[in-house]
């Protein structure tokens, strides 16, 4: 059964020679639905990409190293983008939350066509040392988990399996998520990439072994040893605080001039679907106005 708590496992596998991540972001996903008011095709696509996102974040080195997920594929829901930092706090959205499209002719969701093919994946990440790794690659199919093991190969020089999966109950909820990562180490060899290959065959219904059985037992099916694990979660860093700060940017005047039009200011994060909103009071103290 799929974790309470979004989970990241990480093990070297084949004579530690495979580097080997499993994820269960079940209920990552489903707070990401909650949030953003997720049709199923929506929540497959972002579930998709904020998993990878976390796995990436996975190798961040500092707390405070962070990194984007940007996906611009011309499809039907639009952009997405997913942010992650090194305390494994992920947050995202697609730009068409209520995306629809027909089913496929196998019976599942058209992902490629909700993330499109006629675009790019780009990963941007900070480590904290004032120059931030840009790396972008041309989308594949669109189904996320083949776009981003050619991210991994064009813009990283690191041939990595990738199996990603989202199941999506009749009533909305989540009910499977995660993602496999299988890496062959530095001179790891022919071998190792066969390995990788082969082994990630067996993962094409991720999200249904994840729902079924659990990611533990995905470890088990490869006996990792010497698992190291840590917790996944949904985190925005938009405050109240950071909000005003954009208002305060704006000016006196075109801040007052924004609220006479409005009633009052709403700061929008994207990422968390939360409003931050000032009424003529707030604006009064923020400027040092007495009411």
């Amino acid at each position: 059964m799929p974790e309470t708590v979004s989970k990241l496992y990480r093990a070297l596998v084949m004579e530690e020679r495979v580097s080997l991540a499993v994820l269960d972001t079940t209920a990552l996903v489903n707070e990401a639905i909650v949030r953003h008011a997720l049709s199923p095709l929506a929540s497959a696509a972002l579930g998709r990409t904020m998993t990878a996102a976390a796995y990436l974040a996975g190798w961040l080195k500092e707390a405070e190293s962070s990194l984007s997920v940007l996906v611009d594929g011309g499809g039907a829901g639009g952009k997405i983008a997913v942010a992650a930092d090194g305390t494994m706090g992920v947050r995202g959205y697609i730009e068409h939350p209520d995306v629809a499209l027909p089913l496929r002719a196998d019976g599942k969701l058209d992902v490629g066509g909700c993330v499109g093919r006629n675009g790019t994946l780009t990963v941007i990440r900070d480590d904290g040392e004032g120059i931030p790794f840009v790396g972008t690659s041309p989308l594949v199919s669109g189904e996320i988990a083949e776009d981003v093991s050619a991210y991994f190969l064009t813009s990283e020089q690191r041939p990595t399996a990738v199996a990603l999966g989202v199941r999506i109950a009749p009533d909305g909820k989540c009910v499977g998520a995660g993602g496999v990562f299988l890496q062959p180490l530095p001179g790891a060899g022919e071998e190792a990439l066969d390995f990788a290959e082969q082994r990630i065959a067996a993962y094409r219904d991720l999200s249904a072994v994840i729902g079924a059985r659990g990611a533990k037992s995905i470890l088990d099916e490869f006996d990792a040893r010497d698992v190291s694990v840590r917790d996944v979660v949904f985190r925005c860093h938009c405050t109240r605080e950071r909000a005003a700060s954009a208002i305060l940017a704006m000016g006196k005047e075109d801040a007052f001039a924004l609220l006479a039009e409005q009633g009052v200011i709403r700061v929008h994060c994207h990422y968390c679907n939360t409003d931050h909103t000032f009424d003529e009071a707030d604006l009064r103290k923020l400027f040092g106005e007495s009411a």
